[in-house]
């Protein structure tokens, strides 16, 4: 016996494919919106995690700039010290110059060149005397620029002949200008040849000449 199903199956069967595909379709879309949610999620997560690094590498760095200036500040504060404390080593130091001056000077002017005046400017002491000749002049610039210890840079500025003051002969002497530098202890370069300090004689440097 043959049967016949005179029901509409294919109808049926469209409208379980269409609701099928319609199920299918919202489980895609729940899927989908729920990596999004979790990606956002994870990304938001990660972005705030990363701002309180970054806050802490701000404050960080904030600090380290304090630092960093008190640092500056007291190297400052440091420098200005030490160049107090060699104002003041200097000047105790400069105390002592006349007397190393006066020593060296008598040591260090040969015999035939009388001094008569010398001016100390800073650093540098301007000496005016007379000489037998030029060569005891040329003798005094090359003590005062390679045997002294104390006295550095002669300069010769002026150098002429003038008669002798009370001289019934008519004779000549050398008259001259010249300035030397001075040095400050801590200067002193040669400190084994360095002369001991004293205090010099009174009176003129050298032998006054005749």
């Amino acid at each position: 016996m043959i049967r016949i199903n005179l029901l509409p199956h294919r109808e049926a069967k469209r409208k379980q494919k269409k609701a099928a595909f319609v199920a299918l379709m919202a489980l895609g879309g729940i899927l989908g919106v729920a990596v999004v949610l979790a990606v956002g999620g994870y990304n938001a997560s990660r972005i705030s995690i990363q701002n309180e690094r970054n806050l802490v590498l701000t404050r960080a760095n904030a600090e380290l700039d304090k630092k960093i200036a008190a640092i500056a500040t007291l190297k400052q504060e440091i420098e200005a010290l030490k160049a107090r404390q060699q104002a003041v080593e200097d000047l105790q130091g400069d105390r002592n110059q006349p007397v190393y001056l006066l020593d060296e000077l008598v040591k260090q002017t040969p015999t035939g060149v009388y001094l008569k005046a010398f001016k100390q400017d800073g650093q540098r002491v301007t000496l005016n005397g007379v000489a037998q000749s030029q060569e005891r002049v040329a003798e005094l610039l090359r003590n005062l620029a390679g045997a002294s210890p104390w006295l550095e840079r002669p300069d010769l500025t002026e150098v002429r002949a003038v008669p002798l003051a009370q001289s019934k002969t008519g004779k000549k002497v050398v008259e001259f200008t010249l300035a030397v530098g001075i040095k400050r202890p801590r200067e002193k370069d040669d400190a084994k040849a360095g002369p001991k300090p004293g205090v010099a004689a009174a009176g003129t440097a050298g032998v006054p000449p005749q």
